[in-house]
């Protein structure tokens, strides 16, 4: 089975992107990240889903994103609550250029696995408008890793951004993963957890999660 490296956040996006990845023949090699997030509870859902699919190689990166700031997930910018973003605004969640980061460590990691693939949970219909989510941006960096390593220089290997939730709806994102087995009560989607643990229910993450799965017509397992 090939391989393939899979950013895996612990997110619903991101676990549905690994089950897909698994379901379609790869060996997933799960990379997650821990940059200084005030939603570092994510890290336990990336290594319950990572176990739940069965994924053996599990890197877990260490940095902190919050010494450069600019986002209310990395500094103490508040997040907002309520309501999602307008449509065209970008929402202060954004994380300055962490997409890039996190594609860059997943590049490096997939030249030394040899691996030409990589998925990411990104999407353009239920999300918070994020730049770093467009197909015009993974195109281009889809583009640039074919000419910045030495693999795909030398012909031995072509890479492919592989984005496979890109124009799904949230509800559709949660009947496919639902098709495949996987368990939605693992994940984790809350940008700013209340002190008993509990996702908030207010910031645009979880009302995402919410239409989610009231479109879908399920529950949240989450939350039972």
């Amino acid at each position: 089975m090939r391989k393939a490296v899979v950013l895996l956040s612990g997110g619903l996006d991101s676990s549905t992107a690994a089950a897909i990845a698994k379901d379609e023949g790869f060996t997933p090699c799960a990379l997650s990240f821990s940059y200084g997030q005030r939603h570092k509870r994510e890290l336990e859902s990336a290594r319950a889903v990572a176990r739940h699919l069965g994924i053996k190689e599990h890197l877990v990166m260490s940095f902190d994103m919050g010494l450069i700031g600019g986002s209310a997930l990395t500094s103490s910018i508040p997040v907002p609550k309520g309501a999602a973003p307008a449509e065209g605004a970008i929402p202060p969640t954004y994380v300055p250029a962490r997409n890039t980061v996190f594609l860059a460590f997943a590049l490096a990691w997939a030249e030394t696995l040899e691996a030409a693939d990589i998925f990411i949970g990104a999407n353009v219909m239920d999300y918070s408008g994020y730049p770093d989510c467009r197909p015009e941006y993974l195109r281009a960096f889809e583009a640039m890793a074919n000419l910045a390593t030495k693999i795909s220089v030398e012909g031995r290997i072509r890479f492919s951004i592989r984005a496979p939730l890109l124009h799904m709806t949230k509800a559709e994102i949660i009947r496919k993963g639902t098709g495949l087995g996987l368990d939605y009560s693992l994940t984790w989607s809350c940008y700013d957890p209340a002190a008993s643990g509990r996702p908030c229910g207010r910031c645009d993450s979880c009302l995402y999660r919410a239409k989610g799965f009231g479109e879908a017509g399920l529950p949240d397992p989450l939350l039972l």
